[in-house]
């Protein structure tokens, strides 16, 4: 059934089937070099698309994109013929978009990337960190976040109304009142930092409001001359001693560990 993996070609699909087939042997060769080719430790899989218009529908269709699951059924079936051992409850996510993460692994012969979350041996490491308000106007100057806060929300105003009717309550909050600009282009679902305990550190991800077309998050990070922007609510960016952390136009957190950190 899986021939399509003995084809060693570079030249690009024309069509839905063949567009695909590269698709799918993209993700049946990262699967089987993700944890030694054994999926059980694979929480999901994101798959991005940069396609223009012309070709956006091939993409689509070769997807299923209007069929629920799918082209999830379909990587279940590789999975099963090559005995990668996928948890029940693991995640497939397709997105269209015009960059692709940093962490995303790309094809060579398609405009797409594949980014495999994998969970990986418990650590189990505690850790304190600083967040300092470098431009915009935030309740506090500092704030300290711990390894057992959980989830530490970012956005505008400290408790919002969201979409679902549920209040959410921002600890890093931007008021909205403030005459400052850079809170004018922070949303009320802007993004969270969570404590990582598999890979022992502090990870920033976007949240509904903080990826496009809504407002952007971008991480200049020591070091690297390449800002880093983040696409998906799904692929966060491991905070690093130093990393500035843009919010929407010009709100700017700076990121570091506390010494007594363990």
């Amino acid at each position: 059934m899986f021939d399509l993996f003995k084809r060693k070609d570079n030249k690009a699909p024309q069509d839905v089937k063949s567009l695909r087939d590269t698709l799918l042997r993209m993700v049946k060769e990262q699967l089987q070099k993700s944890e030694g080719g054994e999926g059980r430790l694979i929480k999901g899989i994101h798959l991005f698309i940069k396609a223009d218009v012309a070709e956006k529908h091939l993409y689509e269709a070769a997807v299923y994109l209007e069929e629920k699951d799918k082209f999830k059924e379909e990587i279940q079936r590789i999975a099963d013929d090559f005995a990668l051992d996928l948890p029940e409850n693991w995640v497939m996510e397709i997105s269209f978009s015009e960059d692709f993460p940093q962490e995303s692994v790309k094809s060579d012969t398609v405009d797409a990337a594949i980014f495999i979350r994998t969970r990986d041996h418990n650590i189990q490491r505690s850790a304190s960190a600083s967040i300092r308000v470098l431009n915009g106007e935030a309740e506090k100057e500092e704030y300290i976040i711990t390894s057992s806060d959980g989830k530490v929300n970012i956005g505008r105003e400290s408790k919002v109304q969201v979409n679902d009717g549920f209040f959410r309550l921002n600890q890093i909050a931007f008021p909205g009142n403030s005459a400052n600009e850079s809170n004018k282009f922070i949303s009320r679902q802007h993004a969270h930092v969570e404590w990582n305990n598999d890979d022992a550190c502090f990870i920033l991800y976007a949240d509904e409001g903080g990826v496009p077309p809504g407002n952007k998050i971008k991480i200049k990070s020591v070091g690297n001359v390449n800002l880093i922007k983040l696409h998906s609510t799904n692929i966060g960016h491991k905070l690093n001693e130093g990393d500035q952390i843009i919010l929407g136009e010009s709100a700017v957190l700076e990121f570091s560990y506390n010494p007594s950190a363990i």
